[in-house]
């Protein structure tokens, strides 16, 4: 699973050109699951992401979370994190999770980070969807579950 996390003043998203989802201060974040993923991993994924302190304190020192800014998410899925481009131009998508599988996460992280965040904001799920932010800093954080669980292999 993959969080691309964008620290935003303004973040929205439209399908069909009517604006579907919008936040202020937070986190855009672009999610890609695989099929190797589950709830577990989610779960660890949303911990990170919302205990982050990536936003500047009155020292403007990156100290602050989510919740010490009163902040808002605009949770995205984005199965083109998974693109592999090792062989010719043309990226294979096989490493991404398959549509059901990966929509089940897409909503069950949703429904997580609703029970801890006031505004969660979301996408349209296989809808092709216009992105638009402003990043704060910029400031963008991967979170990548290879770096936090051992490899499917090993499961």
């Amino acid at each position: 699973m993959k969080f691309v996390i964008q620290r935003v003043t303004e973040s929205s998203v439209s399908v069909e050109n009517r604006i579907i989802g919008q936040i202020g201060k937070g986190y855009m974040v672009l999610i890609g699951v695989a099929d190797t993923d589950n709830e577990t991993i989610a779960d660890q994924l949303i911990r990170k992401m919302i205990g982050l302190r990536i936003f500047e304190d009155e020292n403007g020192k990156t100290n602050l979370s989510l919740a010490d800014v009163n902040g808002s998410l605009l949770l995205i899925s984005q199965f083109t994190l998974y693109a592999n481009c090792k062989k010719g131009n043309r990226p294979s998508f096989i490493e991404a999770g398959a549509p059901d599988k990966a929509n089940a996460l897409y909503e069950y992280i949703i429904a997580r980070c609703r029970e801890q965040v006031p505004i969660v904001e979301t996408g349209s799920f296989g809808a092709e969807m216009k992105v638009s932010l402003v990043n704060d800093g910029p400031f963008t954080i991967i979170l990548d579950s290879d770096s936090y669980s051992p490899p499917a292999s090993s499961r």
